[in-house]
């Protein structure tokens, strides 16, 4: 059985009691404005503005500067990364494609930190990936037939 709200708010209240002196017109304020407090966020959750409010907030960081050397800071909630996956994206209810471009970034920026991402770069080379994907490219585009 869940609790009512002046059952919340007298639990709160009655803790703050226990934490410092109060006035009997300072817990009357407390309790009202705890309860109106409570009210408005129970309508709001149930009319889901709550969402509504999470979106509408500022970023975290400014987005030129959350790619680091090594690390790359979540815009949304400001964790710290070697690299954002798709599975902390998915939290925030975006993919990496709409994290992009949300925040004003390009579409062929790694979500990783520089240090990584120049790592990979260089494994990459030291593979012959480049070569291969020209080659790869070059019998794709001899592939494709004339249109008329």
């Amino acid at each position: 059985m869940s609790k009512t709200l002046v059952e919340m708010t007298a639990e709160i209240i009655q803790s703050q009691i226990t934490s410092k002196q109060m006035t009997t017109d300072e817990i009357r304020i407390a309790l009202n404005e705890t309860f109106q407090a409570l009210k408005s966020l129970q309508g709001a959750e149930a009319g889901g503005m709550i969402e509504a409010e999470t979106e509408a907030t500022t970023s975290v960081i400014d987005p030129k500067k959350s790619i680091q050397k090594n690390k790359i800071i979540c815009i949304e909630c400001g964790q710290e990364f070697k690299m954002l996956s798709p599975k902390h994206l998915t939290s925030h209810g975006l993919n990496s494609k709409e994290y992009r471009k949300k925040h004003g970034l390009s579409s062929r920026q790694p979500l990783c930190a520089k240090a990584l991402s120049e790592k990979r770069s260089q494994s990459g080379k030291e593979r012959g990936l480049p070569a291969n994907l020209r080659t790869a490219i070059e019998a794709r585009t001899k592939k494709k037939p004339t249109e008329k």
